[in-house]
């Protein structure tokens, strides 16, 4: 363990869901959310971080014609146990029937419980994101029905469908998600029938529900793939 590691404090004006994503998608230790601030902890110098998020931010600015302040702090602090701090800062999310909690909780008895430890894939229920995603599923997934989860991330979505009583397919683009979506599947006594990595457009089945909880505007432009995948 080094002797300091850096700490960057993020807070946009505007698009926190997307900004959030976007850092998601590039950063593996975990994101803290405190207020409307993303708080993220490595060893590791943030720079280049930094200026991919700058031109992210002013790809959002142009392509919504809005101006996004984006407050950036970047501190350097002796290194402590902050793998620690930030497990005792994750809590347990409820959703209905569903508990999903970090596997240093303990289950709860009248719960369906779903185990995911924030990590390297995105989905441990916090996001309000994967709340509404969950509800969703819970509306138009039953016994039998299929499902596809796009972006499948932590497996979350395809594991509370799997609950639900569906047979269940993911993918993702990112070979890291698709291991953790299959480890999480385990750890859930949960069921997948594949899991692929790549996009919607690598199967030819079709679907009664597809769920895709990804940033706004890759959803926008993979919309009619998963269009084509519904039945």
């Amino acid at each position: 363990m080094k002797s300091n590691y850096y700490e960057l404090r993020i807070t946009p004006s505007k698009f926190k869901d997307e900004i959030e994503n976007f850092l998601m998608e590039r950063f593996f230790n975990g994101i803290e959310e405190k207020d409307n601030t993303l708080i993220l902890r490595s060893e590791e110098k943030f720079e280049p971080l930094i200026e991919e998020l700058k031109n992210y931010v002013k790809a959002l600015e142009e392509l919504f014609d809005t101006k996004v302040d984006l407050k950036i702090e970047l501190f350097k602090k002796s290194n402590e146990d902050w793998i620690k701090k930030y497990q005792e800062s994750i809590k347990p999310v409820e959703i209905d029937e569903f508990y999903i909690h970090p596997s240093w909780y303990p289950p709860k008895e009248d719960k369906v419980n779903i185990v995911i430890d924030p990590a390297l894939a995105f989905g441990s229920g916090h996001h309000e994101t994967t709340r509404s995603c969950v509800k969703a599923l819970k509306n138009y997934v039953s016994d039998g029905k299929k499902v596809l989860d796009v972006g499948c991330g932590s497996g979350i979505l395809g594991i509370v469908a799997n609950k639900l009583g569906a047979i269940v397919d993911a993918c993702d683009t990112d070979p890291i998600a698709v291991k953790s979506a299959k480890e999480n599947f385990k750890l859930n006594n949960a069921e997948f029938r594949e899991i692929w990595e790549g996009s919607a457009a690598n199967t030819d089945k079709k679907y009664d529900v597809v769920v895709a909880n990804i940033i706004a505007d890759v959803l926008i432009f993979i919309a009619p793939d998963l269009k084509e995948k519904v039945k």
